[in-house]
């Protein structure tokens, strides 16, 4: 008989303790008490108890136990209570020590600086030059610091490498996260924290060490970097700002600046018809769908997209080529042509005075940046009739929007005539605007580069990006105290956008209107101080019944009789 294999002895390895001790000690001593007590929730702390043993990392608090079996909301309540209150009574330090097992030692991290040329780097760079300036406004708008902080960087802030979807502007998210660069408004500005500009500091001076153990001075070094053939780096649709990049340099003569804006400039487009199909067409289905066929059978190369403001518009779209090893197209950039249009039936129009939508759709109209707004006024026939409000009323809105408000009325009989029109403008805007150049405007951006031309009548050159204008236009977006206080005066009857808008001229705010009204002398110079400001092309006043009803909205104290 062989020989049996001797038995090998050892001692086993120690199970390892429960990471969680204050929850197992708790679920057990419930479980005991309900055992005690002959209660069957026992089975379902036992349960839990099962659970916690199986899981091997430490849990910060009950919420996160959800993820265990039989932890339901209950359990996790009562142990959320009761390590609040061991928290209350043992000290933050020493909970984390208890529930977490031993605290693990904190590793030293390293600081956070931006290699040299990264996007990173020229963010920061770009940052603490214009904080130098005298005078500056001490914040960047994000096509403003992409444009200037370009020429400093190796990487394209617009344009994503091959095979890429990161740009040098991915990095503004790590400055963020790092406490580095702080985003504040709407639209964004950005600008340095503490942290931020004194690594930008001593970046500069890094950058300055560079400069001169290169052998070179400042200037040159500078001239150097914002050569010329280094601003094709420049997405081209953000040309608003190109002069504001070569303005430093003094031996760059204007005809070659000239030459190499238009370079950069769009000037081989297709003119487009933008429109949303759920909002710009009211009524059926069969009727949305007549417009469509109408424009398709006319010729009409159209788009729909998701408008914020409008119904239709029109975009100069660029005309791309392929490029070789690519398989999709590039998309081409488009720029925002100075014509939207506002489209309302008279039941739309009807619907939207009661509910007060009207007044506000004319006030973001006013201000989304396009300079020709029209409105398209599509008649009912005999439908006018059952509406809700008298057809004068209806005939007076219209022309109060010509006449006070400054639109531009276009009315039609139906579907087809509105298609009609939105042809013949498509085709007339394609001819305005061929071969001329057109470049990039930011609405961030104080002054407005073609004023003269707008004064004499001819169409504006410099557009706003369809993205820019897009976004600018939402409508639940976050709004400033100027843009709130207007809104409030607008709720009042009489008050216009035209006359809102100029007393925001005087008073941005209701801070700054309410300090105007205490250093008033009398309770008849505050009811009249808004009398005299002068609104509209007509340059009328206000008035002194409007301004009585201000007065008393913003200063009677209690409810208004």
């Amino acid at each position: 008989m062989p020989t049996s294999e001797p038995v090998r002895l050892g001692r086993k390895r120690a199970l390892p303790a429960c990471p969680n001790p204050l929850f197992l000690r708790w679920l057990t001593e419930l479980r005991d008490e309900a055992k005690e007590k002959g209660l069957k929730t026992q089975y379902t702390y036992q349960k839990a108890i099962n659970s916690l043993n199986k899981y091997p990392l430490p849990l910060r608090n009950a919420k996160e136990a959800k993820i265990l079996q039989n932890f339901g909301d209950g359990i996790c309540k009562i142990l959320d209570e009761k390590l609040q209150r061991h928290y209350r009574e043992n000290g933050e330090q020493q909970m984390k020590e208890t529930s977490e097992g031993k605290k693990k030692k904190k590793k030293k991290k390293r600081e956070y600086v931006p290699q040299r040329r990264s996007g990173g780097y020229a963010v920061l760079l770009t940052l603490y030059r214009q904080s130098q300036i005298p005078g500056s406004k001490g914040f960047m708008f994000k096509l403003e610091l992409q444009t200037e902080a370009q020429p400093l960087c190796d990487k394209s802030f617009a344009v994503p490498d091959l095979g890429s979807k990161y740009t040098a502007w991915s990095s503004v998210s790590t400055l963020i996260q790092k406490n580095l660069l702080i985003k504040t408004h709407t639209p964004a500005r950005y600008s340095l924290t503490e942290e931020g500009l004194a690594l930008a500091e001593r970046l500069a001076a890094a950058e300055q060490e560079t400069k001169v153990c290169s052998g070179g001075d400042e200037g040159e070094e500078e001239e150097a970097e914002i050569r010329v053939e280094d601003v094709c780096y420049l997405e081209p649709t953000k040309l608003y700002s190109v002069w504001t990049l070569l303005r430093p340099l003094g031996s760059l003569r204007p005809s070659i600046c000239m030459n190499h804006i238009t370079a950069l400039q769009l000037n081989m487009f297709i003119v487009c018809l933008f429109h949303v199909m759920s909002a710009c067409c009211s009524g059926s289905h069969h009727r949305k769908q007549e417009l469509v066929k109408e424009l398709q059978r006319n010729g009409v190369n159209f788009d729909v997209r998701k408008l914020n403001v409008g119904d239709f518009l029109w975009v100069a779209r660029e005309k791309v080529t392929p490029v070789p090893g690519q398989l999709r197209l590039p998309a081409g950039r488009e720029l925002v042509l100075d014509y939207i249009i506002e489209r309302k039936r008279m039941d739309d129009l009807c619907g939207s005075i009661i509910d007060g939508r009207f007044r506000e759709q004319k006030f973001r109209l006013k201000r989304c940046g396009l300079r020709r707004p029209i409105y398209l006024v599509e008649e009912c026939g005999t439908a006018a009739s059952h509406l809700s409000l008298p057809e004068a009323t209806l005939q007076q809105a219209i022309i109060n929007t010509q006449v006070i408000d400054g639109f531009f009325v276009k009315r039609v009989q139906d579907v087809r005539e509105s298609a009609a029109y939105l042809t013949v403008m498509t085709r007339f805007l394609n001819k305005l605007y061929q071969n001329r150049t057109l470049t990039c405007r930011s609405r961030e951006l104080e002054g407005d580069v073609s004023a003269d031309e707008e004064e004499r009548g001819i169409p504006s050159s410099s557009l706003i990006s369809f993205a820019e204008f897009n976004h600018g236009a939402l409508k639940n977006k976050c709004q400033t105290v100027r843009e709130v206080f207007a809104r409030q005066l607008m709720q009042i009857s009489g008050l216009s956008g035209d006359k809102a808008a100029a007393i925001l001229e005087h008073y941005s705010t209701p801070h700054s209107l309410m300090s105007a009204y205490d250093r008033c002398t009398s309770e008849a110079e505050k009811e009249k101080l808004l009398s005299t400001i002068r609104y509209g092309k007509l340059k009328r006043n206000v008035g002194p019944a409007l301004s009585r009803t201000v007065y008393q909205l913003y200063c009677t104290p209690g409810p208004l009789s």
